[in-house]
């Protein structure tokens, strides 16, 4: 993992300077991003390295006479964008360089492969597991072989310091010139992250983050603080306005950065009393003022804080008039209509009305107080907004002027700094004078070579690194060309294709509307027949070269595997081909709408230094469907997260020791394991044949899980779920993902022999259907169609050769995050898509027949997905558990009374036997 500490130059005028940044490269996208910190979650940016080039940075003539080592480099983006990245060592930014060019010449390679050949997945060989990833490309082209070649020539050999790689994480941040460590740019993303940090460590000591060394506690302050900190600040700016002249030489700071550490918490409230009494001292006008002068303006001032004091216990006075007045108002109103009320319209009222009249007048003289309350509080937070603006804009005043400030000072220094220097030169060369200018002379040119020498090794490393971004560029630039000739070789290819299938469609479409010849010599006929072998037509085999421009709109295999178009019924090829020809055209137009791999891409992002958890984003993430590029690190990771108790307390080697134990001593279940291995998927070419690479793994699976669980052993339809987890699991990680379905997700006695567990779930399905689905539950009913002997296979091998593989992987992502849940959900999903259409069939065979196949013509996954996770909500997990619970104890009544009646069945039967052999007996007794 290329990751490691870079000071990267950014900031503007007087803060422009280096900041140390964490920086992590991922190779999904081939970004560099750049961390505050390693622990930060959120990163501050990102460079593009895929389309950037390199370069020395020149250092400014200030710093090259100062003698410092340069080891700056830039990165150069698409649009003219410059990032400056310095590293500690020189070596360090040799290592850098070296690192990035190779990752970007491998990136850029291998996806000039995948585009090559659409029926692959552009995939990097390096992020995907099982047998999915066999098929990702991962080779480079042999037109390149020669830059390769080149490229190992001009590299420079050379090993990284402490501050690069993984390890780097533990060790401190390089110290920088500039103490400010805070990115304007990108202040959200500082704020959200500092907000993360503090989550995160709530139950550890929180540092203060003006750079002291105190510990602070917040407080919420009291009223009387309130006050006191008001009229500070009011006395304060009467002092800024009178003596706007002065205000440079007197201090900016709101508040004090020389604290004084202290080991013991003390509270917010105190540190904020003491800055409160210190800025009143300092900015007592003592400090400008002498003599008579000063006495007479502190005894102004005084007058003038007292009569401050007064106007607001006035104002104060004024407003409790105001809502005495208002009270006594609504108390005169109130009595009068109580008078005019009871003088005028109660003659011949019942006591009821009366007292009716009574409680509403009651409540709107109520509601018109709450309505003044309101308004009241209205004008006192349209208040408060104004004095925030006004402070908003106080201390936009005062940002001006520390930074008039500080600038001040930087020159001052900059000026001493000159003057220092000069003295030194001075008193340099008057020490020399007294020395040999022999001696001198020699020393000199002594220095003067090691620099010249030093010089030449550095121009020589940056002359080879030069070459090789320059032949890498040029061969990059040569593969962009190929390419772009290849897509516009493909248009064209397209192009004509189009032009064909129109034609032939539009002399279809003129012969249907006016038939020109008899039935028999109908030429309709021969062009839908010519259309029907066109389509079934195997592609022929096209030259190397013809290959990489050809236009492949169906392929034998999918992306897992499985075959699109089998090889039996002409009829069952025509319908499958047109299937795969509408999950192609779903696949482009959902590829064209990127927000879902954006925001999986910003997910990943922000879990680069840290690990993945569980939440509502990733859930929403996850149902939306996984990447097939991430899907492998996600799977594994919801396999880890249900399965780590088991994995704690198993011992190291664990699975390898099931594995041996099962090839060392016969396992009862191992011969119905060999009779079920080529049978498991014989559509997937991982599992076609037994030279397969995915047979012998699924052997290995499914035995040491017959060891770890002999009470199941195996079962039917284990096999299957082992087979979807190792397209994109190794073994041991497939072997864990299957312990979580059985012994994790799956209620009890759900694989064993009388499958007791999956009995329970189909009327757990059947009280849904009737509650989420009533239309169609009684259009079953109607009819007598139990689709449970349906249903029953989707929910034991989670719907395996039931959907299309594009919806399959979809359900067994949002499978192994939620739990069976799932299972639940989208069964549902898949009826009540098909729902007009079940209920227009009339009769029990045609439905029946319907719901055989009906899954396999459902291709919108997004659709299905919005159904199951939207249209059907609520959907409580208790209420599955307590139904569960439910019939668990009715489908035991009924296997104990099954098992009841079997036994007197086979007493019954022994008893019959052992009467008709004495019956035979006595019969040939007799004939003798």
């Amino acid at each position: 993992k290329l990751c490691g500490y870079l000071q990267k130059l950014s900031g503007k005028g007087p803060l422009r300077g280096f900041r140390s940044r964490w920086f992590v490269f991922d190779p999904r996208r081939c970004y560099l991003y750049y961390f505050k910190g390693p622990q930060e979650p959120l990163p501050l940016g990102h460079l593009d390295i895929a389309s950037a080039s390199f370069s020395y940075h020149q250092p400014e003539a200030g710093a090259a006479a100062a003698g410092d080592e340069p080891a700056a480099f830039e990165v150069h983006s698409p649009g003219g964008a410059v990032t400056v990245l310095k590293a500690a060592t020189r070596q360090d930014m040799t290592y850098w360089l070296q690192e990035l060019q190779q990752k970007r010449w491998e990136y850029c390679n291998n996806l000039d492969a995948a585009k090559r050949d659409s029926r692959t997945s552009p995939t990097p060989s390096d992020l995907s597991k099982g047998l999915v990833a066999k098929d990702s490309p991962g080779t480079i082209l042999s037109q390149n072989a020669s830059a390769e070649r080149a490229r190992n020539i001009l590299a420079v050999e050379t090993s990284p310091t402490d501050l690069v790689g993984e390890q780097a994480a533990s060790q401190p941040a390089p110290v920088q010139a500039s103490a400010i460590n805070f990115s304007l740019k990108q202040w959200s993303t500082e704020i959200k992250n500092s907000m993360s940090s503090l989550r995160k460590g709530s139950n550890e000591n929180r540092k203060s983050v003006f750079y002291t060394t105190e510990e602070w506690e917040l407080l919420d302050p009291t009223p009387k603080d309130l006050e006191d900190s008001m009229a500070l600040e009011e006395k304060r700016k009467h002092l800024a306005e009178g003596n706007k002249g002065r205000r440079l030489t007197s201090s900016a700071f709101p508040f004090d950065f020389g604290r004084i550490p202290h080991k013991a918490k003390r509270p917010l409230k105190e540190m904020i009393g003491s800055s409160k009494h210190r800025t009143s001292s300092d900015s007592s006008p003592t400090e400008w003022c002498s003599g008579s002068g000063s006495r007479l303006v502190s005894e102004l001032q005084l007058k003038y804080q007292s009569q401050q004091e007064e106007l607001e216990k006035l104002k104060k006075d004024l407003l409790s008039q105001k809502e005495l007045v208002r009270l006594l108002q609504q108390t005169v109103r109130s009595s009068q209509y109580d008078k005019y009320f009871t003088s005028h319209l109660c003659e011949g009222v019942p006591k009821d009305t009366l007292e009716l009249l009574h409680q509403k007048d009651d409540q709107i003289l109520g509601l018109n107080n709450q309505l003044e309350k309101l308004n009241l509080e209205k004008d006192s937070l349209q208040q408060e907004v104004r004095n925030l603006k006004c402070k908003v804009g106080e201390l936009n005043e005062r940002l001006g002027m520390l930074m008039e400030t500080i600038q001040a000072k930087d020159e001052v220094i900059m000026k001493l700094s000159r003057q220092l220097s000069e003295c030194e030169d001075s008193t340099s060369s008057q020490s020399g004078a007294l020395n040999s200018p022999t001696a001198t002379c020699t020393n000199k040119e002594l220095q003067e070579l090691d620099r010249l020498k030093d010089n030449l090794q550095g121009y020589k490393t940056q002359n080879k690194f030069l070459n090789k971004e320059i032949l890498e560029l040029s061969a990059l630039r040569r593969n962009a060309e190929a390419r772009e000739r290849e897509w516009q070789a493909k248009y064209t290819s397209l192009e004509a294709k189009l032009c064909q299938i129109e034609s032939k469609y539009l002399i279809l479409l003129q012969e249907m509307k006016t038939p020109v010849c008899s039935e028999d010599q109908n030429p309709a006929r021969e062009v839908i027949t010519q259309l029907l072998e066109d389509a079934l037509k195997a592609e022929p085999s096209e030259q190397p070269e013809q290959a990489f421009f050809k236009p492949h709109l169906v392929s034998e295999y999918d992306i897992y595997g499985f075959q699109t178009v089998p090889e039996d019924d002409d009829e069952e090829k025509l319908v499958a081909k047109s299937r795969a020809l509408d999950l192609r055209s779903l696949s482009l137009s959902e590829n064209r709408e990127i927000s879902t791999g954006v925001k999986w891409e910003n997910y990943l992002a922000s879990t680069m230094n840290r690990e993945m958890m569980r939440c509502v984003e990733l859930k929403n993430l996850i149902r939306s469907g996984i990447p097939h590029e991430h899907r492998s690190k996600v799977w594994r990771w919801c396999v880890n997260l249900h399965v780590k108790k088991f994995k704690d307390s198993a011992i190291p080697g664990y699975f390898q020791s099931l594995l041996q134990k099962a090839l060392e001593k016969p396992n009862p279940a191992s011969k119905q394991i060999e009779l079920d291995l080529l049978r498991t998927l014989p559509n997937n070419k991982h599992y076609s044949s037994p030279t397969s690479e995915g047979i012998q793994k699924l052997r290995n699976v499914l035995l040491a899980f017959s060891w770890r669980n002999p009470d199941i052993g195996y079962c039917q339809g284990l096999n299957r779920l082992v087979a979807i987890a190792l397209l994109y699991l190794e073994q041991e990680d497939a072997f864990w993902c299957l312990v979580a379905i059985v012994e994790v997700f799956m209620p009890r006695d759900y694989y064993t022999k009388t499958l007791l567990g999956s009995q329970v779930d189909q009327r757990v399905f059947k009280d849904l259907m009737s509650e989420k689905l009533p239309r169609l539950h009684a259009h079953f009913e109607q009819y007598k169609v139990d689709y449970t002997l349906i249903t029953f296979n989707w929910f034991l091998v989670v719907f395996v050769d039931s959907v299309v593989s594009d919806i399959l992987f979809k359900i067994w992502d949002s499978f192994l995050y939620e739990g069976p849940k799932v299972i639940f959900r989208f069964a549902l999903a898949l009826f009540k898509y098909k729902e007009e259409e079940i209920l227009k069939l009339q009769d029990s065979m045609s439905i029946f027949k319907y719901l055989r196949y009906f899954t396999r013509t459902i291709l919108d996954a997004r659709k299905l997905t919005a159904i199951a996770f939207g249209d059907l909500n609520p959907f409580p997990l208790r209420q599955i558990r307590n139904r569960r619970a439910c019939h668990l104890e009715k489908v035991r009544l009924e296997l104990t009374e099954l098992e009841a009646i079997r036994e007197d069945f086979l007493r019954e039967r022994d008893t019959c036997v052992a009467q008709e052999k004495r019956d035979l007996i006595s019969d040939d007794e007799e004939d003798s």
